[in-house]
């Protein structure tokens, strides 16, 4: 059987982000959507939910559902889906860096020691939040050089400003880690294997 069928012929969900990583996910899971990107400020909304002291679990719920929201009038009926993740360090919640100069200094700060890769996704329906779910996976930096450090990022270019942490792990950044505890798909960004389990209860995948 080809593995595309075995998403059968239930409808498309609505994908309310731009991330490369998320579609390739859902792509290679068998599950058919139609990319609407969110155009929102993230970082105003973080800043804005950092001062009011909420946990990093619940600011990547309130953007991921955000996303969401922001898209779904254009799709009545139709399941959207919105995603967000959240770096949570000991020092505070780090967002993508701007520059090569921020991505080092992230580095720097992170090795050594371990974050947290909180990963939360929101589907909606008709305006309506029907389903959410979270999953966190749990990271520790080697105590890398600095030498090291700057190779690195000479290495990965651009790559390096995509995420929080200056690092993907399906690349040179798995040299990064001494120990990585948690679900492949929630450090890429989306708490994969909850959103299939729902999915599959919807009649969208098969059972």
């Amino acid at each position: 059987m080809n593995e595309n069928n075995l998403a059968l012929a239930g409808s498309e969900i609505i994908l309310a982000s731009a991330s490369k990583t998320r579609r390739a996910m859902l792509d290679a899971a068998g599950v058919r959507f139609q990319i609407s990107p969110a155009n929102i400020d993230e970082d105003e909304t973080k800043r804005a939910l950092i001062a009011e002291g909420a946990s990093a679990a619940d600011i990547a719920g309130a953007l991921a559902e955000q996303k969401a929201r922001h898209v779904a009038p254009d799709f009545p009926g139709r399941l959207v889906l919105g995603s967000d993740q959240i770096l949570q360090h000991e020092s505070g919640i780090l967002s993508k860096p701007v520059d090569r100069a921020a991505a080092l200094d992230q580095l720097k700060l992170l090795r050594g020691t371990a974050h947290s890769l909180i990963s939360n996704a929101c589907i909606l329906l008709d305006g309506k939040p029907v389903w959410q779910g979270s999953d966190t996976a749990h990271l520790t930096m080697r105590n890398f050089s600095d030498d090291f450090a700057d190779a690195y990022l000479d290495a990965v270019g651009d790559i390096a400003l995509v995420g929080p942490g200056a690092y993907r792990i399906e690349g040179l950044g798995a040299q990064l880690f001494a120990r990585i505890d948690g679900s492949h798909f929630t450090i890429l960004g989306l708490p994969l294997l909850p959103l299939l389990d729902y999915l599959r209860r919807e009649g969208v995948l098969m059972t």
